[in-house]
């Protein structure tokens, strides 16, 4: 028993990056590894489902319940247009346990937003030890970043959703009245939410592909028309029949590209003018790169790991 137990902590102590800062590991501990945290992420999203269940029917403090939050665009619809007219504003179930799956889908899928740090920190954490100091800070940037823009973009549907979704029921006129089913109408905010938030992704991707050299401001500013173009072709399939959600997303992402080729201009010139500073630049074609680099051995990088400062061809360049 007393070794099952040694054996047990050696190999949390070999996963451990205070014991293995490097994070080498065989292919089994690898295994291992993202068993782990796979499992730790999962238990998060459950955790997050679990509370968002609970909240879809009751209110936190000044917070309004999940279920108001979800049924507020429809309920915003005037109150002709919609079907029963008279209050209170209901959503219709078509089959036994529809408003139960609702509920369900719904609170896992606020759980998954609100616990996201803990889950994209597990993620994080086993990609982590395979990379360099500067690609961790720009991973930690990214993620950063990318959360922020994926919640603009949902924040920007859900206040559209009510726009739209008068837009589309006016469509049939005074032949029709308008009584969606709750899986049809959840399913419709949640995939206008999804569409928006991802979309708002595109301009912090163009930046990335900057900064690890792939395209440069000289490119994008040549692409700018063909770009915008493709934004307004984008938001139109994506996006419902109506014009509104369309030009709103289309005009959102043709800010944001903006915005992101600004960012690469700015970048573009500071590593110009630091390789100008360098004299790169002048170098011939057979001549080396004036790198002040000594490989160093396995013993001299596990104490620098441990300590000390490892110079690194990724850093220099």
């Amino acid at each position: 028993m007393a070794d099952s137990s040694n054996s047990r902590e050696s190999k949390r102590r070999k996963r451990s990056r205070r014991h293995n800062p490097d994070g080498t590991m065989t292919l089994i501990e690898h295994i291992y590894e993202f068993r782990r945290r796979l499992g730790f992420a999962l238990l998060a999203i459950v955790a997050g489902g679990v509370l968002g269940f609970l909240w879809f029917s009751n209110r936190v403090g000044p917070i309004p319940s999940l279920g108001d939050l979800v049924t507020g665009p429809y309920c915003a619809i005037p109150a002709d247009k919609r079907f029963p007219k008279d209050p209170p504003c209901r959503l219709l179930q078509t089959v036994p346990f529809e408003a139960f799956m609702i509920q369900l889908k719904v609170g896992l899928t606020a759980g998954a937003v609100l616990f996201s740090p803990v889950w994209l920190y597990q993620l994080w954490a086993f990609i982590a030890p395979g990379l360099y100091s500067r690609e961790r800070r720009y991973a930690l940037t990214f993620v950063g970043f990318a959360s922020a823009l994926f919640a603009l973009g949902a924040v920007l549907a859900y206040v559209l959703v009510p726009f739209a979704l008068e837009i589309l029921v006016n469509f049939g006129g005074d032949a029709f009245d308008t009584w969606f089913t709750g899986d049809k109408y959840v399913s419709f905010v949640l995939s206008l939410l999804l569409i928006f938030g991802v979309s708002f992704e595109v301009p912090l991707l163009v930046i990335m592909l900057n900064r690890v050299g792939v395209v440069s401001y000289a490119q994008l500013s040549k692409w700018r028309r063909g770009l915008i173009f493709i934004a307004f072709v984008f938001a139109a399939f994506v996006t419902p029949a109506d014009p509104f959600s369309m030009l709103a997303l289309a005009g959102a992402l043709t800010l944001l590209l903006e915005l992101a080729l600004q960012v690469t201009r700015i970048h573009d010139k500071r590593k110009a003018r630091r390789r100008g500073e360098e004299d790169w630049d002048k170098l011939a074609d057979d001549e080396p790169a004036p790198f002040d680099y000594v490989p160093s051995t396995i013993d001299d990088e596990s104490d620098t790991a441990s300590g000390g400062r490892k110079t690194n061809i990724d850093d220099i360049t």
